[in-house]
């Protein structure tokens, strides 16, 4: 993963990479086409993603069943023009230099369908907006 001139890549962190920093990928992924660099990974990611947030982005259209929890690296941060953190803390290497944004959001782990939808939905919304804005420039 190397960062292009042409094209801005996007690196979504959170604790397990099962839930917030998955279904982010998955609309990043569909919303931008092929036009931004997209990779997600965990500070202590999961053994498989969370079969809610599979459901919710499947009620948008989204497939995101493929993927799989990676952990995160500091090649990958290096690697990456815009670094969006889910709840992962300080465990998310700092490189001067990079667009950090942090992203406040519940963790769909243990939750239902009922609380995962407007997670999901917040996470649209902030997607639109990164895309609109990385788009822009």
């Amino acid at each position: 993963m190397q960062p292009h001139e042409s094209k801005p890549s996007v690196l979504f962190v959170c604790v397990h990479n099962a839930g917030r920093s998955q279904m982010a990928a998955g609309y990043l992924r569909h919303l931008s086409g092929d036009r931004i660099e997209v990779c997600s990974a965990g500070s202590m990611p999961a053994e498989q993603i969370n079969p809610v947030a599979v459901q919710a982005m499947q009620e948008e259209g989204i497939d995101i069943t493929g993927e799989q929890p990676k952990i995160l690296t500091v090649d990958a941060v290096a690697a990456t023009d815009v670094v969006i953190t889910m709840g992962c803390g300080d465990t998310c290497p700092y490189f001067p230099g990079k667009r950090y944004e942090d992203w406040k959001l519940d963790d769909p782990a243990g939750q239902g369908i009922e609380a995962v939808r407007p997670i999901r939905d917040e996470i649209k919304t902030r997607v639109q907006r990164l895309v609109a804005d990385l788009l822009v420039q």
